[in-house]
């Protein structure tokens, strides 16, 4: 497959553009799902709605895509082993020693992340290579959430890598690389 300039410099606009990390759990009946994402963003907030795209290389689109409902769990750099684990093909997202239950809605849900939104999807968007999803927010939760400096404790990716904000010497908050070494597996 040959790559056009655009196609170059889109992929480069994009790795060098920051974002939030959530995770999208799901349960179409038969085995509950979960996937890593960085392309969460806000849509309206009346009614509550976020959109996201779905890779169609990953084994948790179709089921999610199928759930109908989901939770998203935006994380913070506490969380970080389970972004991994969610951008981790082929492992077990739910296994002994993943702390995580189910709403009694049926949605599996991770205990550890503060902050989740159940939501329902209302609208999908089939591209080459992925599927947009529009999702209208149900119920949430942000209880235990640093909110005296939550940009100091956010989660980011960059340049297929994680990273945190930290405050330097003079008061500016700016990026640090999670691993030097670690390239996840996402995109």
């Amino acid at each position: 497959m040959t790559t056009t300039p655009l196609q170059t410099a889109f992929r480069e606009a994009f790795r060098c553009h920051p974002a939030g990390v959530a995770v999208i759990t799901a349960d179409p009946g038969s085995n509950p799902v979960a996937m890593t994402v960085s392309s969460l963003i806000s849509v309206s907030a009346d009614p509550p709605t976020v959109a996201f795209s779905l890779s169609s290389r990953s084994g948790s689109t179709q089921p999610v895509l199928a759930a109908g409902t989901m939770l998203i769990h935006l994380l913070r750099y506490s969380d970080l082993a389970l972004a991994r684990l969610g951008a981790t093909p082929g492992v077990d997202r739910f296994g002994q020693g993943i702390a995580w239950d189910r709403l009694p809605t049926g949605e599996p849900r991770y205990t550890d992340v503060a902050t989740w939104f159940r939501a329902r999807i209302s609208g999908t968007l089939p591209v080459e290579g992925a599927t947009v999803v529009i999702a209208e927010l149900l119920e949430g939760n942000t209880e235990g959430e640093n909110t005296h400096a939550p940009e100091l404790e956010s989660l980011i990716y960059l340049d297929r890598r994680w990273h945190r904000l930290r405050e330097t010497q003079d008061g500016v908050a700016s990026l640090m690389p999670m691993d030097m070494e670690y390239r996840d597996v996402f995109r």
